[in-house]
């Protein structure tokens, strides 16, 4: 029996490669099935899709970091220290 940290790194690559393919696939799907030329399909797919996403976790995160700060601040300015 595997030990849990090796059987959740094991299931995380899974996951995680099976991703990457469905990504690096996806603009031949959608020429495909949406009868697009490949220029075109290859916009919405691999590198450019893994960038927006990136980007847009990042984004979300810097938000969540805003918004934290700025409630800590505000935690301070109102408690009185004698």
């Amino acid at each position: 029996m595997e030990p849990f940290s090796a059987q959740g790194i094991s299931i995380t690559t899974i996951g995680g490669s099976t991703f990457l393919a469905v990504i690096a696939v996806l603009p031949l799907l959608m020429g495909k099935i949406g009868k697009l030329p490949y220029e075109i399909a290859s916009v919405y797919g691999g590198t450019g899709l893994l960038i927006v996403v990136s980007v847009a976790l990042d984004m979300v995160n810097r938000i969540q970091d805003q918004l934290v700060m700025r409630s800590y601040q505000g935690f301070m300015r109102r408690s009185t220290v004698r």
